[in-house]
């Protein structure tokens, strides 16, 4: 605790480029579904700039989140699943439902499966943290991540990038836009594809073990048939084709195993949407977004790292959701509204495998569920300083597990989740709030669960308190952003590791969890700027009994107390650019014994780059002093999952 202490002095981070500017400029934000200002947002709310993120070569979801105070991932290794931390909460990969939202232009992810997205085309990148399932439903008690990519328009748009590093890292990337009918119909594409040969030396087999391949592309068809009507038709695919996870034994040499069972991830996500919106002559505002979102998740992944093949896990999971959002947004004297409603309907099918020396059990299993929601929000004007924001969801969820030659299970969930919050503008360029919001995460079934000890568990529920204080000072040239807070957990669902392979969702009795953020973004003028953020974060279980197990007091499984990034750029006249990047994550344990831990760590990356006409010319190092920060002891002691090494690489990008 005391190293991560001292990295809160130092630690960095950037969210990208800013050329030389006398002040920051106004941010728009839809967080809450409509379009505000940043700096009036009565919440904790991070934005990162798409074409900054390109220029810091921030490609990932796990670049980002070390950017935002509060956020982080799972130690998991494997790609397509992240499953995300925020604020204490943590999301289990196990239970096909997530405590923070990811949204990419308004379609949902609902789960740690396929919570990774790239940011190739991307406008913007908001981070919302605190409970939001007033507007966003279950899966949203700890924030939303939301991604919104660029919309083509009349001027012609492309770009074209080409990568290479060391491990025989090499990356190609395009996003091309135009209009096939001027003042009406538009295209735009991106694409990204990306290898990169493993670091984990496979002594039987003589290579590596965790080679990485990446395609992805994004397809979009925008047609504004009215100055009031805009429709875009999008389509995206990202597939992974990897070898094992970044895993090794606890007891091998470091990056090393022995292992006869060749692993491999050949998962696919694929996401179709069609985003209608509408302004009536009355000011109404109509807005709806049908889509079907799936994941298919491959993998086979050794557990026992011997010659022979004692232990391994597989996975071929057919993962889908359809939903459906309808909203209205409108006006009625000086207080702004909005209401909707939202459904969706899961339709997972699970094949699981599991090798033990005696047996290969290939369990089966049909999960289904259904949610149906009602939703509003209100602001309202209160004096000429003071406003309140008040909302409100009632959802039903439903759920059924099948397995295969079982009889079917099925529960079902009502929830009411308000959401409350006084801001107090006592400046023009600043304001103070205060907020209160409950929070919940449906509960389910563990469908490959070791006999009938853990069949099911219930949902989780959280209340959030939070005082806020943001704005801007010294003309414009500094934002701020902090808050306290602080949330009670009851019925938290905790994911418990047993052997290799048996892994279930039980529920703690209670927890709370009590955190400070802060951000600064600072712009010194003559083409230097500075931005930072740290949270800190405290949460421990209450009473917690999970058989003969005993909890109490015990640090949640994934959070650090501490994360936090500072980073300085600077931008030339002359075209050349040059920033540094510091980021640090406390030590985290990774079981509810707190037995098994990933120490403290601090990355430092650099980078630099040269831009003249349409070309631009960037180097970069990623953990620039080779920082090592493994999760030793993950599936409660048996596995340890490598932190990767330095990676020192070129970009060469033409954009017109």
């Amino acid at each position: 605790m005391a190293r991560s202490l001292g990295w809160l002095a130092m630690c960095s981070s950037l969210a990208g480029a800013v050329h030389a500017q006398d002040a920051l400029p106004e941010v728009t934000v839809t967080v809450n579904k409509r379009a505000e200002n940043l700096d009036a947002v009565p919440a904790s709310v991070t934005v990162l700039d798409g074409a900054a993120m390109e220029s810091a070569g921030v490609t990932g979801l796990d670049a980002l989140a070390a950017q935002v105070p509060g956020f982080g991932f799972q130690a998991f290794g494997q790609s397509g699943i992240q499953p995300p931390v925020m604020r204490g909460l943590t999301a289990n990969f196990v239970s096909f439902s997530s405590s923070t939202l990811l949204l990419v232009d308004g379609v949902p992810t609902l789960m740690a499966q396929g919570f990774e997205h790239n940011l190739q085309g991307v406008e913007r990148v908001e981070v919302l943290r605190g409970p939001q399932s007033t507007l966003y439903g279950r899966n949203a008690e700890a924030g939303v991540v939301s991604i919104l990519t660029r919309k083509p328009g009349n001027e012609a748009h492309a770009a074209l990038t080409a990568e290479a590093g060391n491990r025989a890292h090499r990356a190609a990337r395009f996003e091309l836009s135009r209009a096939l009918v001027p003042d009406e119909l538009y295209v735009g594409a991106s694409g990204e594809w990306t290898a990169q040969d493993g670091f984990i030396r496979n002594t039987v087999t003589g290579g590596r073990e965790d080679d990485r391949e990446r395609q992805s592309g994004r397809f979009v068809l925008r047609w504004t048939p009215t100055a009031h009507t805009e429709a875009h038709l999008r389509y995206a695919q990202q597939g992974w084709h990897d070898g094992a996870a970044l895993w090794g034994a606890v007891q091998s040499p470091r990056a090393t195993v022995r292992s006869g069972t060749p692993g491999f991830n050949e998962s696919v996500g694929r996401t179709l949407s069609l985003d209608i919106a509408h302004e009536f002559a009355s000011g109404l505002k109509l807005r709806s977004i049908t889509a079907r979102n799936a994941f298919d998740d491959k993998v086979l992944q050794d557990t026992d790292f011997q010659p022979a093949d004692l232990l391994h896990v597989g996975r071929d999971y057919r993962l889908r959701t359809i939903s459906q959002e309808l909203r209205l947004e409108g006006q009625a004297g000086s207080a702004q509204w909005l209401a909707g409603l939202y459904a969706d309907k899961d339709d997972h099918d699970l094949h699981y495998e599991q090798k033990l020396p005696t047996a290969l059990m290939r369990p089966t299993a049909a999960l289904g569920g259904r949610s149906t929601a009602l939703f509003t929000h209100w602001t309202l004007p209160l004096a000429p300083l003071w406003t309140l924001a008040a909302g409100a969801r009632v959802e039903r969820n439903q759920v059924e597990l099948t397995p295969a030659g079982g009889s079917t299970r099925s529960a079902d969930w009502s929830r009411f989740t308000p959401k409350l919050s006084l801001q107090y503008q006592w400046a023009p360029q600043a304001q103070v709030y205060a907020s209160v919001a409950d929070g919940f995460r449906a509960g389910g079934f563990n469908a490959f669960a070791p006999g009938a000890n853990y069949p099911s568990y219930a949902p989780e529920t959280v209340r959030s308190w939070e005082l806020g204080a943001k704005g801007r000072l010294l003309d414009q040239r500094l934002r701020y952003a902090a808050s306290l807070y602080t949330l009670q957990a009851r019925n938290m669902q905790v994911q418990q590791m047993g052997l290799p392979g048996v892994v279930y969702i039980t529920n703690a009795a209670q927890g709370r969890s009590t955190g400070a953020e802060l951000e600064l973004d600072y712009v010194f003028g003559g083409g230097w700027q500075m931005q930072a953020a740290v949270g800190l974060n405290r949460t421990r279980f209450g009473s917690f009994r999970d058989g003969a197990a005993v909890y109490d007091g015990k640090r949640n499984p994934f959070v650090p107390d501490v994360n936090a990034h500072l980073a300085l750029r600077y931008d030339a006249p002359a075209g050349w650019w040059a920033q540094g990047v510091w980021q640090a994550v406390g030590k985290v344990y990774l079981d509810a014994a707190n037995t098994a831990s990933r120490p403290s760590y601090g990355v430092l990356n650099l980078s630099a780059g040269y831009a003249q006409g349409p070309w631009e010319l960037a180097g970069y190092v990623r953990n620039a002093a080779n920082r090592r920060y493994d999760a030793v002891g993950y599936l409660n002691g048996q596995v340890v999952v490598y932190s990767p090494p330095r990676e020192v690489g070129v970009r060469l990008t033409w954009r017109i």
